[in-house]
């Protein structure tokens, strides 16, 4: 991404353009054909600027995570499965399920993995150097759940909430080192002059949060908080992700120095996303991907989407689109999308 239109957005000062992000999910070039999609790419060149048409057919390296018939064991210990390639799994085995365990338990060391899999700084360092040298925003990130859900994907989920419910004393400890494991990581990504740092981490249900704010607030929350201050502190963007609806938690995020909030549209509405964080958070907007873009019509679509950029855009900027392609959705939606991103895009300019 083009470093000062992004950052023009996110810092409120009238960019160019809203940016617009559009991702295919590997799972997508075994359900498609992938010749359409490659037609598609091609006509929506502000989308995928740097697309070229690869030879022959096309299979992804398929992330660890997301291996069907593969059960893979990640650097705690927790083990991930899943029915389709390139959709990611669900940990179906939980190292800290029993509290007997932790006395033997070693933590990941962050020099070496993410957490999810190995890490290679000398290689992030390079990425990060050439993402400036070509004038565009370097970004670090922990992985995707890394306090939250880490916990639940070492205890279980079930058990993680008895924890909070009882406050058991032995979850601080397991709290205390994956918040040192994650720190670890924000503090090399810091140290490579990473421009922005992302917290992703699923919070919310379809309907309400995962965990109730009272749990959140006491036990997770001082972790978010920590953590992102160091990024503040450093003068870089704090960016965080969450899928479902984060109503009940919106205090605490934005109390823990969020400036992009990246969240789903439907599920938490748009009138309601336009009172918390209009000009006042540069907002990342998941399009939905459950109805609109699913059972609707094309020209429901172009609707959907004007009107999201019109209740949450501005000329002042502090908008951002996102929008994942899964399997299910019809091709002619799927170019629908497309082309209205590539319209509104300019919708203030």
């Amino acid at each position: 991404m083009k470093q000062d239109n992004y950052l023009r957005t996110v810092h409120f000062d009238t960019p160019d353009f809203i940016p617009m992000t559009f991702h295919i999910n590997d799972a997508c070039w075994h359900h498609y054909d992938q010749q359409q999609l490659f037609d598609l790419m091609e006509a929506h060149p502000m989308l995928f600027p740097d697309f070229k048409r690869p030879q022959g057919v096309y299979t992804p390296v398929y992330a660890k995570v997301a291996r069907r018939d593969e059960p893979f064991v990640d650097d705690f210990g927790c083990v991930w499965e899943t029915a389709d390639d390139g959709i990611t799994g669900t940990v179906t085995g939980h190292p800290l399920a029993d509290y007997a365990a932790l006395a033997h338990f070693t933590p990941p060391d962050p020099e070496v993995c993410m957490g999810i899999g190995p890490i290679d700084w000398k290689k992030e360092e390079r990425r990060i150097a050439e993402a400036h040298s070509k004038g565009q925003c370097a970004i670090g990130a922990l992985r995707h759940g890394h306090t939250f859900l880490q916990l639940s994907d070492l205890r279980g989920y079930q058990n993680l909430l008895f924890d909070m419910m009882d406050d058991e004393p032995r979850l601080w400890q397991v709290i205390e080192m994956v918040e040192h494991f994650n720190a670890a990581i924000v503090d090399h990504y810091l140290a490579l002059g990473a421009d922005q740092i992302s917290y992703p981490e699923d919070l919310g249900m379809q309907v309400g949060p995962m965990l109730s704010p009272e749990c959140f607030l006491q036990y997770i929350f001082p972790s978010y908080k920590r953590l992102m201050a160091k990024s503040q502190q450093a003068g870089k963007i704090v960016h965080m992700h969450s899928d479902g609806d984060i109503r009940q938690l919106v205090e605490y995020l934005t109390h823990g120095g969020v400036q992009i909030i990246n969240l789903q549209d439907r599920v938490n509405g748009i009138d309601w996303i336009r009172e918390h964080f209009h000009e006042k958070v540069c907002i990342e907007l998941d399009i939905d991907r459950q109805y609109v873009t699913v059972e609707g019509t094309p020209r429901e679509i172009d609707d959907w989407i004007r009107m999201e950029v019109e209740t949450l855009g501005s000329k002042k900027g502090g908008l951002m689109m996102i929008y994942g392609l899964y399997p299910g959705v019809p091709v002619e939606n799927a170019e629908a999308v497309m082309d209205a991103m590539e319209k509104y895009a300019g919708y203030y300019a």
